[in-house]
């Protein structure tokens, strides 16, 4: 019964800007930690950002590759995670992916931590 829905993907310029979001139902969404990950065409899953109702420093982590250009937040009354992409790039063309987690463990950037999975949604960045 639980279910993650990604949304907003497309195609866009580079230096342009998107703004995915995730719906979650069938859990207690404001007790997981929320992740976008990414693959790209040959390449391996990478986390891209992750948000916690337990973490300090703001309760965001965001991976080095897309730090200061995309920006994860929640809305836990619409059960909704969102990433925010600006100045994107043709590198940030993959399959974003919407993953839950419990959050008693503070491991966060790996597909391992996950338990569940939105189907994706494909961002290309053309030049």
């Amino acid at each position: 019964q639980v279910q993650l829905v990604e949304s907003g993907g497309g195609l866009v310029q580079a230096g342009g800007s998107l703004r995915l979001s995730c719906a979650a139902s069938g859990l207690t969404f404001s007790t997981y930690t929320m992740g976008w990950f990414r693959q790209a065409p040959g390449k391996e899953r990478e986390i891209v950002a992750a948000i916690s109702w337990n973490w300090s420093d703001g309760n965001t982590r965001v991976a080095g590759s897309v730090k200061g250009r995309f920006t994860i937040s929640r809305d836990n009354a619409k059960n909704t995670v969102y990433l925010q992409m600006i100045s994107l790039k043709q590198e940030d063309t993959a399959v974003y992916y919407c993953a839950a987690k419990t959050g008693r463990n503070p491991d966060y950037d790996r597909d391992t931590d996950y338990e569940y999975w939105g189907q994706g949604t494909q961002v290309t960045v053309s030049s």
